[in-house]
């Protein structure tokens, strides 16, 4: 058997075009425009190309960009302050502060210090604790974009047996209960549990998410399986030069193709989506402000 690709790169440009869509509309019928104010503290290279691929993308599809670059040596007091200028800031419906931090800084506190109804990475307490409850909240991005993969593979995913391999608060624990929510049986397994492969070899769903480089093979996979592969893991890769690297996941791509029914590639699956949903977050957060319609298939 040969799997189904899940190409996240085309399902994050049609998640984009919708935003855009509702975007341009909400500009046309109520003269609002979503805004998005992204915070980066620092100068880590990695979180610099991520904010301005944000930035990039949130004005594509016709939202505002605010974009606030602070010094390493910022302090807590005035980064809280920020926050504070933002929450209150009728403009500004989504605030995401760049992780990681550096280390004098306090993340937990930074984010809880956001207005829930501005977190549009879904980290604050209260939104951790409403999704738990089965409440509306804001839910992190990378599960939302997985969920809408699924959702769109799968249609219903009702009854099926789903493993979520990682326990992190940003993709297992988020990613298992909006799961539940769907109406999965659900597992949630990781690095230390027993008979790990005897347990994903049962689900109609894995979900790696363990930041493990390609640890799940071929043979833990059920035939059929959906596999959505979370993982992004740099490599060695000398056929393409010295010094040269490649990114993996945290499958075995081409064994686990062999016999899964449909799988995400890395890169290229789950990576795209991340972006795509904090657009579509940015959008439902303006929406329940203004209390207007959420737009249709872009919410768990």
């Amino acid at each position: 058997m040969t799997a189904q690709i899940i190409d996240g790169k085309a399902f994050a440009a049609e998640v984009r075009g919708k935003v855009a869509t509702h975007v341009a509309r909400l500009r046309d019928e109520h003269g609002l425009t979503p805004g998005l104010a992204v915070v980066l503290v620092g100068e880590d290279p990695a979180s610099q190309v991520y904010v301005r691929n944000k930035g990039k993308q949130t004005a594509e599809v016709g939202m505002n960009s605010i974009e606030h670059k602070l010094s390493a040596k910022t302090s807590q007091a005035d980064l809280l302050a920020l926050i504070d200028s933002l929450n209150a800031d009728p403009g500004v419906h989504g605030i995401l502060v760049q992780l990681p931090l550096p280390g004098h800084l306090d993340e937990d506190l930074v984010i809880n210090a956001i207005a829930p109804e501005k977190d549009v990475d879904g980290f604050h307490i209260l939104n951790v604790g409403r999704l738990g409850t089965g409440q509306k909240s804001m839910v992190p991005c990378t599960p939302l974009g997985c969920l809408m993969m699924l959702r769109a593979h799968h249609g219903s995913l009702s009854g099926l047996d789903a493993v979520v391999i990682g326990r992190s608060n940003i993709v297992g624990k988020p990613m298992a209960q909006l799961l539940l929510g769907d109406s999965c049986t659900v597992t949630i397994a990781h690095s230390r549990t027993k008979d790990l492969p005897q347990i994903v070899r049962r689900a109609d769903i894995v979900i790696a998410a363990v930041g493990r480089t390609e640890m799940v093979p071929g043979d833990w996979i059920k035939p059929g399986a959906t596999v959505i592969d979370v993982g992004i893991n740099r490599i060695d890769a000398p056929e393409k030069g010295e010094g040269k690297t490649r990114l993996v996941g945290d499958c075995h791509f081409d064994s686990c193709a062999e016999t899964a029914g449909a799988i995400t590639p890395v890169p290229g699956g789950v990576g795209p989506m991340t972006i795509a949903c904090l657009l579509a977050n940015t959008l439902t957060a303006c929406c329940r402000a203004n209390s207007l319609p959420e737009p249709e298939g872009l919410t768990a």
